[in-house]
């Protein structure tokens, strides 16, 4: 049992170390399927015009196209993915590399892969996820993102989320979610990706870092405003 639980989590969270050479190829593929999947979100009819309004007011975005679940009995799941930060001035900073992964017990079935956009709508929630990893719904609050009539009033109350997560789903799954999902740099990515070593900080707050692989996803982005 043990072992099966050390397993699950080793999948689930996805934090094994890559080997340096092999972290830019990854990276570069996460970038474009990170494009692929804003612009299957955005074209969603039931998520898409609230990404679109709610993108107007967000202080940063999370983009993970391929987050996998699985489950018998010990269920979890994991993906990796990029974080951008609104500037004052209404630019889009360079991506930082992110893990997002779970475990979960109980009771569940089947498996399913999921995209993910996760909207930061607070400055509270960018500087958390830069400057540690963080647990959705205990270090930072995450909600499913609102969708139809009264989505404006639940987004704009005292007690709005931190995070609003839109997904698309393939396949099946049965009782987990990203409640409790732990997120964590990947610096081995960010130093692959920019060719030199430089935190999450220094990609999205201090600008220190530039790839001009990722102006097609920031123009995506900042096409949003």
């Amino acid at each position: 049992m043990v072992r099966t639980l050390a397993l699950a989590l080793a999948v689930a969270v996805g934090f094994a170390a890559a080997p340096a050479y092999a972290a830019s190829p990854e990276a570069e593929d996460i970038v474009a399927k990170s494009e692929i999947t804003l612009k299957r979100v955005l074209r969603d009819q039931e998520n898409g015009p609230r990404v679109r309004d709610l993108m107007k007011r967000a202080k940063g975005v999370m983009i993970f196209p391929n987050i996998i679940k699985g489950a018998f009995f010990i269920g979890g799941e994991g993906g990796s993915g990029v974080l951008m930060a609104r500037y004052a001035n209404d630019a889009w900073s360079y991506p930082a590399f992110y893990t997002m992964g779970s475990v979960s017990f109980g009771l569940q079935i089947g498996g399913q892969s999921s995209e993910a956009v996760l909207l930061v709508m607070t400055q509270n929630g960018v500087d958390a996820i830069l400057n540690d990893q963080v647990k959705l719904g205990a270090d930072l609050s995450a909600a499913a993102g609102p969708v139809g009539a009264g989505a404006e009033a639940s987004t704009t109350t005292a007690g709005g989320a931190d995070i609003y997560v839109y997904s698309l789903n393939q396949g099946l799954f049965v009782g987990a979610s990203l409640e409790g999902a732990v997120v964590a740099r990947r610096n081995d990515w960010n130093e692959g990706y920019y060719g030199k070593p430089v935190t999450p900080i220094g990609i999205v707050r201090e600008n220190k870092a530039q790839n001009p692989d990722a102006d097609p996803l920031r123009a995506q982005v900042e096409a949003l405003n």
